[in-house]
């Protein structure tokens, strides 16, 4: 994101919220391209556009705006995020850390094989009642 890029502290709708994620990122161009890597660059921009604005047919599927949405987490733009949360009815998002993910899954994985331990003893139980 460069220096002159303002985030703004409110968007009125999804779609400003879009905009204003995709302008944090680079712009159209950027981000266009990213999504249509197999069209040039000014093509892609101008797709991309056309998807973010009211007035044209083109739009977005989820799968690019779930990018979009991963791409602005990575570059710590939280503004489409917040706009969905609070849209919906939820708090500020709380982004997770890598680290703080990769301890959430190990513990994770600690509990789930501590419990399949505990099922394997008892199917062993049951088949040790029925020999």
């Amino acid at each position: 994101m460069s220096a002159e890029t303002q985030i703004p502290l409110f968007v009125e709708d999804y779609a400003e919220a879009i905009r204003a994620t995709v302008q944090a990122l680079g712009g159209c161009k950027r981000i266009g391209s990213e999504l249509k890597p197999d069209l040039a660059v000014d093509a892609a921009g101008r797709w991309l556009a056309d998807c973010l604005n009211s007035e044209k047919r083109e739009q977005l599927h989820p799968t690019q705006l779930a990018y979009i949405r991963r791409r602005a987490r990575q570059a710590g733009v939280h503004i489409l995020a917040a706009f969905e949360m609070r849209d919906a009815g939820y708090g500020e998002p709380q982004p997770i850390e890598p680290d703080d993910e990769r301890a959430a899954l190990q513990r994770q994985f600690i509990e789930h094989t501590k419990a399949l331990a505990q099922m394997l003893q008892h199917i062993q139980a049951l088949e040790a009642g029925n020999a």
